[in-house]
């Protein structure tokens, strides 16, 4: 059973910058694709970001140019690099991973962690 663990929310004025880390309990890059989901109050989970086993990423048009989905394998990490944040980025942000062994998926989800955006 995949763990992730997020971290690196906080409380940022807008403009301002964060970076999310979501930790994996075992290697799973090379199996799993990793996405960055997030959830404002009131509003439903929307997928921010995504990056493949082949190291291909999107994001979503709101994301685009200011927010960067990286990973370091040697750490099982994920990370989500914001910049020039905005009040609507506030929401609490989770990791998820799409994992594919012999065929059958599987996805794993992190607790979530609060960013929250102030003007």
């Amino acid at each position: 059973q995949v763990q992730l663990v997020e971290s690196g929310g906080g409380s940022v004025q807008a403009g301002g910058s964060l970076k999310l880390s979501c930790t994996a309990s075992e290697h799973i890059f090379s199996r799993c694709a990793m996405e960055w989901y997030r959830q404002a109050p009131g509003k439903e989970r929307e997928l921010v970001s995504n990056i493949g086993t082949d190291g291909f990423t999107t994001y979503v048009a709101a994301a685009k140019g200011r927010f960067t989905i990286s990973q370091d394998d040697g750490k099982n990490t994920l990370y989500l690099q914001m910049n020039s944040l905005k009040t609507e980025d506030t929401a609490v942000y989770y990791c998820a991973a799409i994992c594919y062994d012999r065929g059958v998926r599987s996805n794993y989800w992190g607790h979530g962690t609060q960013v929250t955006v102030s003007s």
